[in-house]
């Protein structure tokens, strides 16, 4: 058709510009300038280094989880103790050097957020006490094997790895939002940068076409055809439309290094857009779009995860000032001895048990207003759950509005470029003739730059609105396919 052939036209011309200025020129489709975001942008850096930092809390918290090895080695230590003997009246001092390691193996059970551990401690002693004029030295070896197990209260291990497992898939998910938005962003950027190349484009014909009039007017005031004013106005038209066209070129790289900024490019780098603007109109069923968009979006379920961790804040603050206990279990084995190899000769046996229990009395109602506070929070989160499903529904329901407007639109602008095209033409022979003033044929050049920007204009906004409905759905309706946008994180 004549108006898509308008379009074809000046995407050519364009690109030819582009071919023939040099390799200088970046061209960019769609597709790059979003691989180009995705790994450059400054928004989703910031995002992935948010889920970096999910990913690796949550890997330090499963390996705290496995058996912890520590050894602590004293090498040398000396002390010097004085103290008066009343019995003798006299100052007396003791002088120890002592050499110990300890070596302990520390295994958490998640299941009842009990700890198990194995402690050997062995050192050297080397004692002297002026008070019996004696020397003690030897070898002495603790061996115990201690079991934790806190009781009446939750199981804090599995809550705090259930929260960071929470906060990973959160960041999972701000991450793919942040994708998404990323993509609507670069997306009317370049479809931006785009229009402002046809911008600039319509206006070079324009001063073309401005060029040509005054061609024609300035031919018959030298063949004495028509009157000297009727040239002062096509020099008027032409200037103005120089004018246009030099603004439409500073504007077009205002838009292209803003651009650039967007995406991560250098603001060196000279760029041109090259955009698929065909559109093919499809047919939406609403009941359908939002059906995916409550099935697929992934506010939802972040708005669960508030719920979720306003349930863990409420199971630790019930905890707070509550009827609590601990119950500890020892068995080990201390020997000692002058030699080394005898420390174990005769062992003595030690055992401990232990239960403590703390018993609330009067908290003077803090923890009854605490739990009240965290209650009303979780119901905050459920009022937002039900707050952003009806923002998804009405959501989708505009865009769908807009899409039925714009698909009208469409075809009104191609009507439009269509006449605007032929009245031209017809009032440029008009003026080539005589009958037409070049003020006239330069009111119906302004008509046919601005039908051909609105055509231009009404297939991008429905692309745009194309894309806002895949975003608001996760549902692509050109491919006819889901959208899956959680990215995993790179090992």
């Amino acid at each position: 058709m004549r108006q898509l052939s308008i379009i074809k036209r000046l995407t050519f011309t364009v690109l030819s510009i582009w071919f023939t200025t040099g390799y200088s020129q970046q061209g960019l489709t769609l597709t790059r300038a979003l691989d180009i975001a995705e790994s450059n942008s400054p928004s989703m850096k910031k995002t992935r280094l948010s889920l970096i930092r999910s990913q690796e809390n949550l890997n330090a918290q499963n390996a705290a989880l496995k058996s912890q090895f520590s050894l602590t080695v004293n090498p040398v230590g000396y002390s010097q103790n004085r103290s008066f003997n009343d019995l003798i009246s006299k100052w007396n001092s003791m002088k120890t050097t002592e050499s110990y390691g300890l070596f302990t193996v520390s295994q958490p059970i998640v299941l009842t957020d009990a700890r198990v551990s194995l402690v050997n401690r062995f050192g050297y002693r080397d004692s002297y006490s002026e008070y019996t004029n004696s020397t003690t030295k030897g070898f002495s070896n603790d061996l115990s094997l201690n079991f934790d197990q806190p009781l009446f209260t939750y199981n804090r291990t599995k809550l705090q790895l259930k929260e960071l497992e929470l906060a990973l898939e959160n960041s999972k998910i701000s991450y793919a939002i942040q994708l998404m938005s990323l993509e609507k962003s670069v997306t009317q950027a370049f479809y931006y940068v785009y229009q402002q190349q046809q911008s600039m484009e319509i206006a070079r014909q324009a001063f073309t076409n401005m060029q040509q009039s005054y061609d024609i007017i300035k031919n018959k005031v030298d063949a004495g055809i028509s009157a000297r004013e009727e040239m002062f106005q096509a020099e008027l038209n032409l200037a103005t439309a120089k004018s246009d066209f030099e603004n439409k070129q500073v504007e077009l790289e205002n838009a292209k290094d803003q651009f650039k900024i967007l995406i991560g490019m250098s603001l060196y780098d000279d760029i041109i857009v090259l955009p698929d603007i065909s559109v093919d109109t499809v047919n939406v069923d609403i009941s359908f779009a939002i059906d995916q968009g409550l099935a697929n979006r992934m506010e939802l379920r972040q708005r669960k995860i508030d719920i979720e961790s306003s349930q863990f804040d409420l199971i630790q603050t019930k905890a707070l000032n509550e009827f609590k206990g601990s119950l500890g279990l020892s068995v080990g084995l201390f020997g000692d001895n002058e030699k080394f190899g005898d420390v174990y000769s005769n062992p003595t046996d030690n055992e401990e048990v232990s239960l403590s229990l703390t018993i609330p009395l009067w908290d003077w109602g803090e923890r009854k207003s605490r739990i009240k506070a965290t209650e009303a929070t979780i119901e905050a989160a459920n009022v937002s759950f039900d707050e952003e499903r009806n923002n998804i529904i009405l959501g989708i329901r505009q865009v769908y509005r807009n899409l039925i407007n714009l698909r009208n639109q469409i075809a009104i602008a191609r009507q439009n470029v269509t006449n605007a095209q032929l009245t031209y033409d017809l009032n440029l022979e008009r003026y080539r003739n005589g009958d037409l003033t070049g003020m006239d044929l330069n009111l119906f050049q302004e008509q046919l730059s601005q039908k051909q920007l609105s055509y231009t204009n009404s297939l991008i906004s429905y692309k745009l609105e194309l894309l806002n409905l895949k975003i608001q759905t996760l549902y692509d309706f050109e491919k006819k396919e889901q959208v899956s946008p959680v990215m995993e994180l790179e090992k």
